[in-house]
């Protein structure tokens, strides 16, 4: 088995995220679970919620992540694996179950809510997916005696998924379903990450010039538009700050012979 092999039973770990989504929505649990869990995280300020939302946003996380481009190329491209087959499997599921979410169903004033009311398109929570996603694709895609550490991962990605009922946007089984579908996205995004050379993955190649300019829209995105909340405009600020520096080294490595 290789270094960053992924072990076959894992590809059944998001079934259980999955079976727990349908317990609670069939169990007519999903509107106490989320009152429950939405007046629970009142007890943090806004900006932490709204903050950990912004790292489930594509845009967000991919600002965040930039500098991986240098710092360990294979890791940044499964990552963008993932979040592409995210992204599809997100639209789709939610064009399919086309479920109102709780403010198309819950009385105005009955939730604690953050930002203006989304109504439709609720399963599943596309920022947990994409959360879920990209962490599984890092994971997989570090060699197996260094993941242990970087198990926290998930832990921030469940704070993502928290965040979504904390804001009022999501039910919890929009939550857990995402987590397991974004899973089985990250895992391809890993295994996809795998095919990719080192060669292929010096600065003066094709590949990652193609991201770096990715970078580049990323920070027209981030200075023409709000990533869901208006709290989270400080981070936008970062991320085009950390992108900005990231291409000056990118440009710079474009003139170093490789060996």
């Amino acid at each position: 088995m290789g270094k960053k092999a992924i072990p076959t039973l894992v590809w059944l770990i998001p079934l259980l995220p999955i079976a727990l989504a349908s317990a609670i929505y069939f169990g007519e649990v999903q509107s106490s679970s989320f009152i429950f869990i939405n007046r629970f995280t009142q007890l943090l300020p806004d900006t932490f919620w709204a903050w950990l939302t912004f790292f489930g946003n594509g845009w967000g996380v991919f600002a965040m992540a930039f500098p991986l481009l240098l710092l360990a190329p294979r890791l940044l491209s499964s990552g963008i694996f993932a979040g592409a087959v995210a992204a599809i499997a997100s639209t789709s599921l939610k064009s399919f179950f086309d479920l109102p979410r709780p403010a198309g169903i819950l009385l105005d004033g009955s939730f604690y809510r953050i930002g203006e009311p989304l109504l439709h398109r609720a399963l599943p929570s596309g920022h947990t997916l994409t959360a879920f996603a990209v962490s599984t694709a890092i994971y997989f895609s570090i060699d197996n005696d260094k993941r242990r550490p970087m198990l926290l991962i998930f832990v921030f990605a469940c704070l993502i998924g928290l965040s979504r009922s904390a804001v009022g946007a999501h039910w919890l089984t929009d939550v857990l379903a995402g987590a397991g579908v974004g899973m089985w996205c990250g895992l391809i995004g890993a295994a996809l990450g795998q095919h990719i050379s080192d060669a292929q993955l010096v600065p003066n190649k094709i590949w990652p010039r193609l991201i770096a300019i990715a970078g580049a829209l990323s920070i027209y995105v981030h200075l023409t538009q709000i990533m869901d909340l208006e709290l989270n405009l400080p981070l936008q600020y970062a991320s085009i700050a950390i992108i900005g520096l990231t291409l000056i080294f990118f440009i710079k490595a474009q003139f170093v012979k490789t060996q």
